[in-house]
């Protein structure tokens, strides 16, 4: 399919995105639970097998040093970790483990993870379940990585081939990287290493589905609560919507004037609005959605409106 098809797929039906490059971490012992939620942005100990949530871990002046999912099974608790993030995720959870009964293991090279995204992602994979029989199969309803319902499926590495199969009987199409980008970007979604990194204060990116405010203390949240309750960021993540057809490149300065106030992390053309779109930092005094910026790169310069974020489609 075209990278045109693949998107429609997940907007009016369901299609896969293969995750397997993603890193899992399996935590294990009676305070697993307390352990993550006394380290972890978004709330851990209220969640009970099946059920999973976004989350950050944060240094103690509140920049994000690593987006997970943490996924509760019935024995165990599962960390997923970006592409190359889990020994690095492993050793920095390490770190804060004392008297806690808890083991820490990456089983990335032994476990493989999928999404199904889209309407009918719920509803597909419980059709799924019945093809897959008994192969060690675990699934949450997912992050929103692309604005649609979502429900991830993780299996043993050596059973990727029979879910592939599963997938592929039951018609659910592999979805691209041209696609997802312009699914993730309408909806906002920041990815940590291209939007967001060590460098990125929490509150300067969209964080309702990675913060709870009730849950107590965790690293960073006396910054968290400081800007919410008496401060403000600098900057924030804001999307731009283009003038034209050029799509521009990470690192593309917004300008305002001639004045330079925020760069480009992330930009497509978008299948959804039929024009560029991007994600972007942007001074605080110019990111109220409907302002109008410019975008300059390669010797040119591209007029821009801010946007809040998701994307209006």
């Amino acid at each position: 399919m075209a990278p045109s098809e693949e998107y429609a797929v997940v907007r009016r039906r369901v299609g896969f995105l293969d995750r397997g490059d993603f890193g899992v971490l399996e935590l294990t012992g009676r305070d697993r639970a307390s352990f993550l939620h006394a380290l972890l942005s978004n709330e851990v100990k209220a969640l009970g097998p099946g059920q999973g949530c976004a989350a950050t871990l944060l240094d103690i002046h509140g920049k994000v040093q690593v987006v997970l999912f943490v996924w509760v099974a019935d024995d165990r608790i599962f960390v997923v970790t970006p592409p190359a993030m889990a020994a690095k995720t492993a050793e920095a959870l390490d770190h804060y483990l004392f008297s806690e009964k808890v083991a820490i293991e990456d089983v990335s090279r032994e476990k493989t993870l999928f999404v199904l995204a889209g309407p009918q992602a719920r509803e597909t994979s419980d059709r799924l379940m019945g093809k897959l029989g008994e192969t060690p199969v675990r699934l949450v309803s997912g992050g929103g990585e692309t604005g649609e319902a979502e429900v991830w499926i993780m299996c043993a590495l050596t059973d990727a081939a029979k879910v592939r199969d599963a997938l592929a009987g039951a018609d659910v199409r592999s979805i691209g990287p041209e696609a997802f980008e312009s699914l993730r970007i309408e909806a906002g979604t920041p990815l940590f290493g291209h939007d967001v990194d060590e460098s990125v204060l929490l509150s300067e990116i969209p964080f309702d589905n990675l913060l709870s405010h009730t849950k107590g203390c965790y690293p960073g949240q006396e910054v968290v609560v400081r800007i919410r309750d008496r401060g403000h960021v600098n900057r924030m993540l804001r999307g731009l919507v283009l003038d034209g057809d050029q799509v521009p490149p990470q690192g593309a300065e917004v300008v305002l004037d001639d004045t330079t106030i925020g760069k480009v992390t992330s930009a497509v053309r978008s299948f959804g609005l039929a024009r560029p779109i991007a994600l972007a930092f942007v001074r605080r005094q110019h990111a109220e959605p409907g302002t109008r910026v410019a975008v300059r790169f390669g010797g040119t310069t591209v007029a821009a409106t801010v946007s809040a974020l998701p994307f209006a489609r």
